[in-house]
């Protein structure tokens, strides 16, 4: 007789196979099988556990048992009759007749051998873990997680459950959960046949994030397609709240090609509001419920930046083995969970992201605002679209029948249950939840703008309200009274060839880097540090090192509000800044970024928190104590060793070496002797580590002896606005005497030639990072005509004066090598 036969043990696990499959006997092959999940669950556990990526262990119960089960109850011609000649337009039909369905799929009770099977795959479950061991029992349609459609929040989940009958309880509701309301919308409006998708289920070690955190990542930015980061979501508690958008989570990105050179870092970070997290109530039946958290929760980050490293690596391995599998990138949406209990990370999901690397980056839509109204609430914007129409206001899911095609729908927060009213929606507006809930998903999927986590969005917003959502303005979405008038350009770059002459940007805002990004570029030849200062950090530094010295109570409070989860008020300053230029420097990886050192006056420094402790009142800032001349000066030395330890972790703790340094308002050759010497004692040394420094050119002094200072830059930017004020003698900050400021003027035309040469005298490079190239067309082509390198642009002129520029070198005969 053989072993088999003979050993008892061997018998059962024989049996189990039938219908059971544990983790390790599936792979990705097996969707028609076990599901999309349950696929996806074994393909990583069987070929990732090596690579460090946890998957919790456990076991499908296949299509086939669900197949078998209604075939033992003769289930199947009432199942067909309960949607026969379905009208899924009609909410309440629908709704009546998904109930009778699931009602005949839970009265169809398990075969008994399903039912010894289910219970032999737990009790193998329960030898590894342990006999505390509480599951996690989840539907796996053979229709889900596909590249082309997800099928996300359809079907139902039964989280912590113990024991064989409460196991084999909620395989019953999972099989039954085929048929939910949203379900069969969501296979009527995909094109899938009722008849022909099947529910397998998995039962799998729950993973307590009841009692650590929980959340989503994408291997993609969700609203740009950007590809070469890790977007991280999570919230304290079950990630139900994730998902579904009850919860504002904290967000985090980690940029791939340094984490690959052993730079891992993160990459920039917002912290979420998280007002309430999910955890098991206590009692009978296992059930969830909502609990407030504290205040020391909501204001502390739900993962430490060791975890959102390690997440990002797990994140990136899973795309590079799914992407090898099918020849091609393939962008992934995975679900994290932290174990309160062994305080371990795990992957409990993983399936292919199915808007944002299906959007053409190739065509381009600019939107030119022309006008706006008041604006109302801002929140997260998802897309980078704007819509206008009346608003809905629905409190109440009774209400949802009162919504009217075209509307712009605004609520709390929104559930897989309203996905009809969705489709119809001009955009969506919603309380509570980040870019990756399931407003926020469905949204993508439909191609509209929505804005999530406006918080008084209900409030503020009332019925049959004309309001425009807008979310063309970055990573912040607004809510505007009234219809804003507006225009769209659109331009495809794959026919758009790239001229000898570098076209880079000007950009601020790190929040629109990403998308600024897929404009055609040769990169930043101007990132201004100013914007991160003022928007994000919003303290003048010194105030940080000596928040002693600031007078005013309010603005103290608000510097230790800002601060509080830092060691050192300090230590915000440099996480910010660094934080703020290297999401730029990512965005445009690996072709230069030029970073502007602090080029604020007096008056400006003085409008920062606490700035007014620290600032002198000038009669002119705009030729007074600014740039070169405050960096070695004991009264912003100190500020500015945070500005040099902020770019020295970007470039070499980030890793982010395509950031050049530039210093702005350089009166004299001493001074750039000065400044230089002073940034390397910093730690900021010209030519190590490739570190490259440029000053802007600016001042006739620049011009007269550029031959001096190119002995201590490896470039030169013509900023044209200061320029042309010191050619012409006219304050540009002065409205009585604008009319004298212009760029075209021949003396500044002049300075500008001069300084091409003598650039080029000394074989450095020279560049124009001013406002006149994106106004004045005549100044880009005259550029062209001297040969200077580079001319970076405000991004809403990249495109047009490309064309210019392509148009005339043809006429030279000059083109790119």
């Amino acid at each position: 007789m053989s072993t088999a036969s003979s050993n008892p043990q061997a018998k059962t696990e024989n049996r189990i196979s039938n219908f059971i499959r544990f983790f390790s006997e599936i792979g990705i092959e097996d969707v028609p099988l076990v599901g999309g999940k349950n696929a996806s669950l074994g393909e990583m556990y069987r070929e990732l556990a090596t690579a460090g990526v946890m998957v919790p262990n456990g076991f499908a119960i296949t299509a086939e048992a669900y197949r078998y089960a209604l075939d033992h109850a003769n289930a199947w011609p009432a199942l067909r009759d309960s949607l026969k000649d379905l009208d899924p337009g009609d909410v309440t039909d629908l709704a009546r007749r998904a109930a009778l369905a699931r009602d005949i799929i839970y009265g169809a009770a398990l075969p008994p051998d399903l039912e010894s099977q289910i219970r032999a795959g737990l009790r193998k479950l329960t030898d590894e873990y342990g006999s505390d061991l509480t599951v996690a029992v989840r539907s796996s349609a053979t229709a889900e997680d596909l590249p082309n459609a997800s099928f996300a929040g359809q079907h139902e989940s039964y989280l912590n459950i113990h024991g064989e009958a409460g196991v084999l309880e909620a395989v019953r509701h999972c099989f039954a959960s085929l048929f939910t309301d949203r379900a069969i919308r969501y296979r009527i409006d995909n094109g899938f046949d009722h008849f022909k998708v099947f529910n397998s289920v998995g039962v799998m070690k729950m993973v307590r994030s009841d009692l650590a955190a929980s959340g989503v990542i994408f291997t993609i930015d969700t609203e740009t397609g950007f590809e070469s980061v890790v977007f991280i979501t999570g919230s304290f508690g079950l990630g139900e709240n994730v998902v579904q958008g009850a919860v504002d989570p904290d967000e985090f990105y980690v940029f791939k090609p340094t984490y690959r050179l052993g730079k891992g870092a993160v990459l920039k970070r917002t912290l979420g509001g998280k007002k309430i997290k999910m955890i098991f109530s206590d009692g009978g039946r296992v059930t969830t419920r909502n609990v407030p958290t504290d205040t020391k929760e909501r204001e502390a980050f739900c993962l430490s930046d060791a975890e959102v490293v390690a997440l990002a690596g797990h994140a990136m391995k899973i795309e590079e083995h799914y992407s090898a599998k099918a020849g091609a990138t393939r962008p992934m949406d995975i679900e994290w969970a932290k174990d309160g209990l062994d305080g371990r990370l795990y992957i409990v999901q993983a399936r292919p992201e199915t808007v944002a690397s299906h959007r053409d980056r190739n065509v381009i839509e600019d939107y030119k605002i022309e006008n706006r109204g008041p604006k109302i609430v801002e929140g997260r914007a998802v897309g980078t679209k704007i819509a206008m129409g009346k608003a809905r206001v629905i409190e109440h899911l009774s209400e949802l029948s009162q919504f009217l095609p075209g509307e712009i729908l605004v609520a709390d927060a929104t559930s897989p249950d309203w996905g009809t009213v969705m489709k119809s929606a001009a955009a969506i507006i919603t309380n509570r939840g980040g870019r990756t809930c399931h407003a926020a998903i469905v949204a993508r999927e439909l191609g509209i703008p929505a804005i999530v986590g406006a918080d008084s969005a209900t409030r503020a917003i009332k019925t049959g309200q004309v309001v425009s959502v807008c979310c063309a303005e970055g990573d912040v979405g607004r809510v505007y009274d009234g219809e804003m008038k507006f225009s769209i350009e659109r331009t495809n770059l794959s026919t758009l060839p790239r001229p000898a002459t570098h076209v880079m940007m000007n950009v601020g805002n790190p929040d629109v880097a990403f998308s600024l990004a897929a404009l055609p570029n040769d990169g930043v030849g101007l990132a201004r540090m100013e914007f991160i200062i003022s928007e994000s950090i919003k303290a003048h530094p010194m105030a940080l090192i000596h928040p002693e010295r600031v007078e005013d109570e309010n603005e103290r409070a608000q510097i230790a509000r800002l601060t509080n989860n830092y060691s050192k008020p300090s230590d915000f300053f440099v996480e910010r800044l660094s934080e703020g230029v290297a999401t730029i420097a990512a965005a445009f990886y690996p072709k230069p970024v030029i970073v502007r050192m602090s080029d604020f006056k007096t008056n400006e420094y003085a409008s920062l928190l606490g700035g007014r402790a620290f600032e002198v009142s000038e009669a002119n800032p705009m030729i007074g104590f600014r740039g070169a001349s405050r960096y070695a000066h004991p009264a912003y030395r100190e500020g500015f060793a945070l500005e040099c330890a902020a770019m020295k972790r970007a470039r070499e703790e980030m890793g982010f070496q395509n950031i050049r340094l530039m210093i702005p308002f350089c009166r004299r050759v001493e001074e750039a002797e000065r400044v230089v010497e002073h940034m390397r004692r910093l730690g900021l040394e010209r030519g190590k580590n490739g570190l490259e420094l440029y000053m802007m050119c600016e001042i006739p002094n620049n011009v007269m002896l550029i031959d001096e200072f190119s002995k201590y830059f490896d470039g030169f930017s013509i900023g044209s606005n200061d320029l042309t004020q010191l050619t012409l003698g006219v304050d540009r900050d002065s409205e009585i005497v604008a009319f004298d400021f212009d760029e075209r003027d021949e003396g500044v035309k002049k300075m500008i030639r001069l300084a091409v040469e003598g650039a080029h005298r000394n074989n450095r490079h020279c560049g124009i990072c001013g406002q006149a190239p994106s106004d004045y067309p005549e100044i880009a082509e005259f550029l062209v005509r001297l040969g200077i390198d580079s001319i970076s642009l405000n991004p809403d002129t990249v495109i047009r004066t490309t064309t210019d520029i392509l148009a005339l070198e043809r006429a030279l005969g000059r083109r790119r090598d």
